[in-house]
């Protein structure tokens, strides 16, 4: 690898050990590399500790798309998918606390760092995009604007919604199942 791969490296450990508090020697420190490179590869520390951010988030992705392939057969409902997916999501929280803590972390500092406020927006469509390929079972490439438009949102606010609550709750426990009978309640429920 060379520098700028190092250097992301060691932002993605700092992120995961220290949060935002990471310091430019924590970093340089964690990758091997140079303070000089921190400039160099990314401009400045910030700018460095977003890519690690998303770049985490990237990898957290790969692994729940990869883990729940691997739990499905190729014949499970969109309903039994999206149990599956959740219930990976779930068990997958503990061992990501940190990243999650570290994404929290990061959208309060967006309040102040238009940068960060900046970067969120621009891969949140990315983001949704990710859960409806992971709900739907479909590659990212298929995933069109309309599914992304319609389901992404929702699967947005329902990922951060359950990360806020097994932050605040580890023992918290929702099912897919239990979500996707409240929604059908929803959805069926008549106006008197």
């Amino acid at each position: 690898m060379g520098h700028r791969e190092d250097l992301l490296d060691g932002a993605k450990r700092c992120l995961l050990e220290k949060g935002w508090r990471a310091t430019a020697r924590d970093i340089v420190a964690a990758s091997g590399t140079n303070l000089a490179s921190i400039g160099y590869h990314y401009g400045s520390k910030d700018a460095l500790m977003r890519e690690a951010l998303f770049a985490a988030m990237g990898d957290w992705g790969d692994e729940m798309q990869a883990i729940t392939e691997s739990a499905l057969s190729g014949t499970a409902s969109p309903a039994e998918r999206f149990a599956t997916a959740w219930r990976v999501l779930s068990d997958l929280f503990d061992k990501h606390r940190t990243l999650w803590a570290a994404n929290f972390e990061a959208v309060q500092r967006s309040d102040s760092d238009p940068q960060l406020r900046s970067a969120f927006v621009a891969a949140e469509r990315e983001a949704q995009a990710g859960l409806v390929a992971l709900f739907h079972g479909v590659p990212d490439s298929e995933v069109s604007e309309e599914d992304t438009a319609l389901y992404g949102p929702l699967y947005h606010l329902l990922v951060s919604g359950m990360v806020a609550q097994k932050t605040l709750n580890p023992d918290a426990e929702v099912s897919g199942e239990n979500l996707i009978e409240a929604m059908r309640h929803i959805a069926d429920r008549r106006r008197p």
